[in-house]
């Protein structure tokens, strides 16, 4: 019986069209399957199905989620990441192991910058929740271990915040007012759990990792619970050595605040993918 399957241009371009056809046909797909993001039931031949590919070094996992959790895509996580999600997809091992609910920094490349080398700086993310006008918004602060440079430069300044303005982040002032939506990129929560910050891929349609957690990290019910409500989370970036690694969340927000003060902060607005 014919899937209601969403397979994405993308997911097509990287199994094939025959693959595709097969799974719309419903010769390889899951009538009933656990969704991916929410870990609910899902049927695709009853509700819209979205198909998620996840990409890693050396394998790939098709997974199945609710549309209305993820839209169909192609992800790309390491490979350690992606065993810790086969481990929970067939339940061998348990769920991914959890990170703390301050995540530790991820060793990724920054933007513009080459494969990582030998005491390259690295993407540190910090969630929290952030009242903005008595409401509480759900947060990921930024930091990289170490200053930035433009690709090419020889001068040593620090251009992070320069680089991430190019891309449309917003300078922000003070921590007063939700920053504007910063169109084609987004947060991936996947399987409950923080796995990346997207943006748009250079050539053609689709997202790349922007930042990408070396295994999915937890976040508090709180904080995908506001995350849920408003379908978007607050992205604010900050230079190496500015917010350091707060404890609680109202340190955390003098930190903005301070940075913000000083002319030393950019935010965006994200929207939420999965739950």
């Amino acid at each position: 019986m014919p899937r209601m399957l969403d397979v994405s241009d993308d997911v097509r371009a990287e199994i094939g069209d025959a693959e595709a056809d097969r799974l719309l046909a419903g010769e390889n797909a899951p009538g009933t399957y656990d969704c991916t993001s929410c870990r609910t039931p899902g049927d695709s031949e009853q509700e819209r199905t979205s198909t998620v590919l996840f990409i890693g070094d050396e394998t790939a996992v098709l997974a199945f989620a609710h549309s209305t959790c993820l839209p169909s895509q192609v992800v790309q996580v390491s490979e350690e990441q992606l065993q810790g999600a086969v481990r929970s997809i067939t339940g061998d091992g348990g769920a991914p192991a959890a990170a703390s609910s301050v995540p530790s920094p991820a060793a990724q490349p920054l933007p513009g910058q080459a494969a990582p080398q030998p005491q390259q700086a690295v993407l540190g993310v910090t969630s929290g929740l952030v009242l903005i006008s008595g409401e509480l918004h759900p947060a990921l602060v930024v930091e990289p271990t170490g200053p930035i440079a433009r690709p090419g430069a020889t001068g040593g300044f620090d251009e992070f915040l320069t680089l991430l303005v190019e891309q449309g982040f917003t300078p922000t002032a003070q921590v007063s007012e939700v920053p504007p939506v910063l169109h084609g990129w987004s947060v991936l929560l996947a399987m409950g759990q923080l796995h990346a910050v997207l943006q748009p891929a250079t050539a053609g349609a689709g997202q790349v990792a922007w930042w990408q957690a070396h295994q999915p990290l937890h976040v508090t019910d709180s904080w995908r619970a506001a995350a849920n409500k408003t379908n978007s989370v607050l992205v604010f970036a900050a230079p190496s050595g500015t917010i350091g690694r707060q404890p609680r969340e109202d340190l955390l927000r003098d930190a903005l605040d301070k940075a913000a003060a000083n002319g030393l902060l950019v935010g965006a607005t994200m929207p939420l993918a999965g739950t």
